[in-house]
């Protein structure tokens, strides 16, 4: 079984990142959950052949996704998985949404998400990562109030964009 723990350092080198997920946050303060079925993730992926800057990937991601436009992402820090064989590095990020584009289906799969808002602290418990998806959930939501100046308080309920 894989062990997850938690970084909020840069990650060391020699630890391959195999996936930049993003924590996105519409203006009101919100984080958006993308939803397939029943499935609850971030938008992100894995880096392509030739990229390794984070903000690439995400906004590459992010667009491919859930057909948004973010502002400049910030690091939060990243997930290290050991599966017992090869460590990676799972980075994360957060940003603001700053425009939303009509929904359109992921070139990878064919499948268009549905665009969730929710507070940030129901994101641990949506994600269902366990205790380091809530640890990664309260670093974003912490940032999204010192980093990107956005409110805390007052939010309004959850709904889809």
């Amino acid at each position: 079984m894989a062990k997850f723990t938690w970084h909020t350092r840069a990650v060391p080198g020699g630890l391959p990142v195999r996936q930049v997920y993003g924590f996105l946050f519409a203006p009101d303060g919100r984080v958006l959950i993308r939803v397939d079925g029943a499935k609850h993730s971030l938008p992100g992926g894995r880096p392509e052949p030739g990229e390794s800057a984070y903000v690439d990937i995400l906004r590459r991601e992010t667009y491919e996704e859930v057909t948004l436009d973010i502002a400049e992402p910030h690091y939060l820090g990243y997930q290290c998985v050991d599966d017992g064989h090869s460590p990676y590095a799972q980075v994360r990020m957060v940003a603001e949404i700053s425009r939303v584009h009509p929904p359109e289906p992921d070139p990878d799969n064919g499948r268009t998400y549905l665009r969730l808002l929710v507070h940030p602290g129901k994101a641990g418990d949506l994600l269902n990562w366990g205790e380091t998806g809530h640890q990664q959930a309260a670093a974003a939501a912490n940032a999204a109030i010192a980093v990107l100046g956005l409110p805390h308080e007052g939010l309004p309920d959850a709904g889809y964009l």
